[in-house]
């Protein structure tokens, strides 16, 4: 009996071990729009990241889950899914939400890439839990979660110039001139999620901050 209930056990522990393999440890969210219209906006900046990071790391094939489009990695021995939400910005929070939510993942697990208006062309900025900044696809996202203290890497994408509403230049492309600096920061930026998956939050922050 004690034999029995012993196999029994064992096969429960295998299970729940196997399962565990097949789960991602974390989660990198990037932000943006969905749709032509918006492919190359300064508001897309997020998606262009994780754009790379599928490229670079060989992502398998994308699948339509979480209120947005997903594809998996690996990167450093660590099983990480990409996760870009199609609920346009301001609603971003229920993507996070529910992928977050299915994978019980810890907050520290969680990164999101977004642009950022306070930052020049080129500037990333890592944080390991903060504010929105004003940033609606954030701010969305805290709401969701019921909390600020999550990791966020910012993508600077300049002021817009005088007279010109946030919410109109957030929507504009890039120069000629800009995308090639937008390609190095993009390049820079998912070298920061790299260090973020594999050192951690502290060392990320003090080798791109």
């Amino acid at each position: 009996m004690l034999r029995v209930l012993w196999s029994a056990w064992i096969r429960r522990l295998s299970g729940a071990w196997a399962c565990e393999g097949d789960r991602p440890v974390k989660l990198v969210v990037g932000l943006g729009n969905p749709g032509a219209k918006y492919q190359g906006t300064r508001h897309n900046v997020g998606y262009d990241v994780l754009a790379e990071l599928a490229r670079r790391h060989n992502a398998g094939k994308v699948r339509n889950r979480f209120s947005g489009e997903t594809v998996e990695i690996t990167l450093g021995g660590v099983r990480t899914l990409l996760l870009s939400p199609t609920t346009y910005m301001n609603r971003s929070g229920r993507s996070v939400a529910e992928a977050n939510g299915f994978y019980k993942l810890r907050l520290e697990d969680l990164l999101v890439v977004c642009d950022d208006l306070s930052l020049p062309i080129w500037k990333i900025r890592v944080r390991a839990k903060g504010s929105s900044g004003g940033h609606k696809g954030l701010e969305d996202i805290i709401r969701h979660l019921g909390t600020e203290d999550f990791p966020r890497l910012r993508i600077g994408i300049g002021s817009p110039p005088p007279g010109m509403d946030a919410a109109d230049y957030v929507l504009k492309r890039f120069s000629e001139e800009e995308r090639d600096v937008m390609r190095r920061a993009t390049a820079r930026a998912c070298d920061a999620v790299a260090v973020w998956i594999e050192q951690g939050i502290d060392v990320c922050m003090n080798r791109y901050n």
